[in-house]
């Protein structure tokens, strides 16, 4: 009984404490201190991101120091830049002259540190009128930033007696205990102690949309194409300019400012809900730019400042010790948002990303220049060559060292030498675009339409570049730009003001128990799905409130798979199981002899030869075939795909957890779980190893190389798989359409034959031929080719049927719409709510006084009929 823990204290008469007699003691109730403290937190939002944070950066002394040394890391550039402008005497450091206490003739002495710095260093500096001023600036920062810490600590140890007292966590077992097992304890303190007043339980999504409120709008504004900026430079090309210092001025008019958009951290102000003030808050939103915009232009000279030191201090000694990592990419600022999921957690992000890193690496250099080579290969051999005889004389006699500029030529050739290595490429690579590619798209999840099957082109490598850029060219974007940042403010996205905010009203909503949030990261599939992801039939909402690309799909599809015990609601449940039953019926028909093209057999077919996995899930082999009994000539795809033999062990707990993607077992009914488990025996299609019990739980069991690879592998063959139907359903829309357009062809002909372009634009818009996302505010221009809006081939067969077709051109278009027009801002006509049509979000790319359209169609000689284009 000594053990047992209760609310109730026992208290006893002095008398009977003497007399060890304790017949007549009382019970008293006494409130528990400890599940009060957290009872109604008022800014849950803040409070659920500082429990994220304490988790993935390892408690509460790591976040100290790390605080701590970014603030002497801010003393240590200000003091030493100022020590270099005004405090050495150059000439005594460079050896033209001695110090004043040095007697002339005597060589023998040597010039220590303290001989070079100038005696009268204080009034050196306060002579310095801009010098003094910036340093005042650079004060007044310090200042605030330990203000910060001194108030971040406080809330750290209020999170530290949480983690302890509420989730009985203690601090050295953060590194074992994955965000799913925290975030599980979460949810039953809220039952225990109700943090959160307005709801009893706290889900999954609940939690995820309250970390991620603001990070789900800059991801939908993306996918909007809101953000980023995109600008054509002569000799540049398409620029897209989006950096860490543009991105904070966002967030900060958007969000968390004083004069934001947002009123706190859940609640958007109540005015921008409201329609008949849109035009009153875009000038206010657009005067905010303004002054935002003229602000930073004050004070671009002393943050350009800043990051040139701090640039210099931070890469300087990369640059000495290993020049060719400026070569290398890095996921650039608008990839990391361009990629994300909706509620994806910066830790779930990054592992996608770093699994993707090597692939996109490998892509990237398939595309060199011969020519850049050749001079590459030139000039690092005369470098290389003068390096390795200076090396040697210095070998030959160490005073060869004392010459002039001796070293610092030593320097620079072995910087030229690492740099030509960057930019030569590998004799022995063999690299496959197309293969790359499917295997980026497999862990990034995102890729446009028209990238399937133009892997190998130039036009998809230059879009790509975008999303993984040159650290050398990241590292110069962030340098200028607080230099460009200003004029992007005031001249690029005042004009989007009322865009702004007719997208927070369109795509905000008030959820109980959570405040306002983005209407994208609910994962509603019904007003935000795009029917070109299912493989059923659904209400196909309106075209602006559909999410590009997929997002809400795939998005759906993630937090499934990471959060695998989350109850979705009932059509976002339907979707999630039509996809598994789909599967499952593609792995059924492999198994019966089917020959048509197989969305999962090529999914699988894609991770087998991108040897992704440590334990590699899929091999290209011969034997064990995915198909029982079938060879891999006999497959619909010349690439075989087949369930390796390996062992299986139960999950375990293990260091390093806080990165993990999900629960430790894995996914226990997604969607590779469902397909590998669901047959009756050990005969199927689908197999495992002997040693696996046929009847065993899926999520029970991990890869013993990696147990991280359970949800990767879910979430990679999820998404190859979703891409397959997503172009399977554009073929088959393909084929509708041809088969609809060549059998009208006769009876049009003869109608269109005598009208010019506006009459033939005319008629189609009247019968509705126009496709409908062809609306207010867009601009597009397309050419609906075989190609590149329906997917590209997708096997070899069909690839050399379609080039060697006479009857239609691989290039021609069969249909080509150009439709233009502009949303005039100044009618009210087109003002939008919350329930407005999809035509009234969309902004203009070009700004116009007056409204104007323009279709013009042009449709090419038909072949017969009864032609049935290939398959695409």
């Amino acid at each position: 009984m000594s053990e047992f823990h209760t609310s109730y204290y026992k208290f006893d008469s002095p008398n009977e404490e003497d007399n060890g007699c304790h017949e007549g003691a009382f019970l008293m109730p006494v409130p528990d201190t400890n599940k009060a403290r957290w009872h109604h937190i008022e800014d849950l939002d803040n409070f659920f991101v500082r429990v994220y944070q304490y988790h993935q950066q390892h408690g509460f002394l790591y976040i100290i120091l790390e605080q701590c040394f970014k603030l002497a890391q801010f003393v240590f550039v200000v003091v030493v830049s100022t020590l270099l402008a005004v405090c050495v005497d150059y000439n005594i450091l460079f050896g033209d002259k001695l110090p004043p206490e040095f007697h002339s003739n005597n060589t023998t002495e040597k010039v220590g540190f303290t001989d070079i710095f100038r005696s009268d260093c204080p009034e050196r500096i306060g002579n310095h009128t801009w010098l003094s001023f910036l340093l005042i600036i650079a004060l007044v920062v310090w200042l605030l930033k330990a203000i910060k810490i001194v108030f971040n600590l406080i809330q750290l140890l209020d999170i530290r007696r949480f983690y302890r007292m509420a989730l009985h966590v203690k601090e050295n077992e953060l590194d074992n205990l994955t965000w799913h097992e925290i975030q599980r304890r979460l949810m039953s303190v809220q039952e225990e102690q109700q943090m959160c007043i307005h709801k009893q339980q706290l889900t999954e999504l609940d939690i995820y949309n309250r970390i991620l409120r603001f990070k789900n709008y800059m991801v939908a504004m993306v996918n909007k194409g809101l953000l980023p900026p995109r600008m054509n430079f002569p000799l540049l090309g398409d620029i897209v300019f989006f950096t860490q210092s543009l991105k904070y001025n966002m967030e900060l008019i958007f969000f968390w400012g004083p004069r934001a958009i947002f009123a706190n951290s859940y609640h958007m102000k109540d005015e921008y809900k409201l329609k008949g003030r849109r035009e009153d808050l875009a000038r206010q939103l657009s005067n905010n730019l303004l002054w935002l915009g003229i602000i930073n232009l004050i004070l671009s000279p002393a943050i350009f400042l800043w990051q040139v030191l701090y640039s210099f201090f931070s890469y300087a000694e990369l640059l000495k010790r290993d020049p060719g990592r400026f070569g290398a990419r890095k996921w650039s600022t608008y990839a990391k948002l361009y990629l994300r999921h909706f509620n994806e957690l910066p830790h779930e992000f990054e592992a996608r990303l770093n699994r993707a890193y090597k692939p996109a690496s490998s892509y990237m250099k398939a595309f060199y220049s011969p020519t850049i080579s050749l001079v590459a290969r030139n000039v690092g051999f005369f470098a290389g060559s003068i390096l390795a005889l200076l090396v040697f004389l210095s070998l030959l006699d160490e005073d060869s060292l004392r010459i002039a500029h001796f070293i610092s030529v030593m320097g620079v050739c072995g910087v030229i030498v690492a740099v030509c290595a960057s930019l030569t490429p590998d004799e022995h690579a063999v690299l496959r675009p197309e293969q790359l590619m499917c295997t980026v798209v497999a862990q990034v999840h995102y890729a446009p339409d028209f990238w399937r099957g133009q892997a190998h082109t130039y036009q998809v490598r230059d879009e790509f570049s975008h999303l993984f850029q040159y650290k050398a060219v990241y590292i110069l974007e962030e340098l200028f730009s607080p230099i460009f940042t200003p004029f992007i403010l005031i001249f690029w996205m005042r004009k989007r003001s009322l865009a702004i905010v007719d997208f927070f009203r369109n795509f905000t909503i008030d959820i109980a128990g959570v405040g306002d949030v983005c209407s994208f990261a609910q994962l509603d599939i019904n007003k935000h799905g795009d029917p070109r992801w299912h493989n059923t039939d659904i209400d196909e909402p309106p075209h602006s409130y559909q999410a590009d690309d997929g997002k809400t799909e795939l998005s759906l599809m993630h937090f499934a798979a990471t959060n695998p015990k989350w109850r979705a609601p009932e059509d976002e449940e339907k979707f999630l199981t039509n996809l598994k039953v789909n599967a499952k019926n593609d792995a059924l028909n492999v198994s019966h002899y089917q020959s048509a093209p197989n969305p999962l057999l090529t999914s699988l077919n894609i991770l087998g030869s991108g040897s992704m996995m440590g334990s590699t899930f899929l091999q290209p082999t011969y034997g064990n075939t995915l198909m029982s009994g079938i060879s891999l000539k006999e497959q619909p795809h010349p690439q075989g795909s087949s369930i390796v033999t390996q062992t299986h062990q139960r999950a375990e707990v293990y260091r390093g957890a806080t990165s993990s993607e999900g629960p430790v077992e894995g996914v226990k009914d997604g969607l590779v779980s469902s397909i590998l488990l669901a047959q009756p025996g050990p005969s199927g299609p689908f197999s495992l190893n002997r040693s696996l019990p046929v009847n065993a739980s899926p999520g029970a069991f991990v890869s013993s190389d990696d147990t991280r690879t359970v949800t990767s592998l879910e979430m990679s063959v999820s998404a190859l798989y979703m891409h397959e139907l997503h172009h399977q359903k554009l073929n088959e829309r393909h084929n509708q359409m041809w088969e609809t357009v060549a059998e009208s062809r006769a009876c049009d002909e003869s109608n269109y034959s005598g009208m010019n372009n506006n009459q033939t634009a005319a008629v189609l818009r009247d019968s509705g031929n126009v496709p409908s996302h062809y609306g207010k505010g867009y601009q597009a221009i397309g050419e609906l080719t075989s190609s590149d809006l329906f997917g590209c081939v997708s096997d070899d067969q069909s690839r050399a049927a379609l080039k060697s077709s006479s009857q239609v051109s691989h290039a021609q278009p069969f249909l080509t719409v150009e439709t233009t027009e502009f949303l005039s801002y100044g009618n009210e006509e087109n003002s939008s709510d919350s329930d407005a049509t999809p035509q009234d979000f969309h902004i203009p790319t070009h700004t116009v006084e007056a409204e104007q359209t323009s279709i013009s169609v042009t449709i090419p000689k038909l072949p017969s009929p009864h032609y049935r284009p290939p398959e695409v």
